[in-house]
């Protein structure tokens, strides 16, 4: 076999593990215990937030609503610009919360 085609051959099967990388560390959750994560007052169940803390906490307010979160209507979990590589609750907040339009 020529080094050309084992090349070829070679090519879908890393794609496939760079693939799997980033599927992997996209499925990352954000820690609440993660130190990005406390200054902003991040948790999992925005009903837990620190309202003596964060006096721009309002009920009604999660992730799922706020104009920074980055999965799809209905999804438990997505991303958020704040928590490069790492997923946020749907349910939780944080002090960046910014009501979508």
């Amino acid at each position: 076999m020529t080094a050309r085609r084992q090349f070829i051959q070679w090519i879908p099967a890393a794609g496939l593990a760079v693939l799997g990388a980033r599927s992997a560390q996209a499925q990352a959750k954000v820690d609440e215990k993660d130190a990005q994560a406390a200054a902003l007052g991040y948790v999992h169940d925005a009903g837990k937030a620190d309202k003596a803390k964060f006096k721009n906490y309002a009920a009604g307010q999660h992730c799922g609503s706020c104009a920074l979160f980055q999965g799809k209507a209905g999804d438990a979990w997505g991303g958020c610009p704040l928590f490069t590589g790492k997923q946020v609750a749907a349910a939780g907040w944080c002090s960046a919360y910014a009501k979508k339009a």
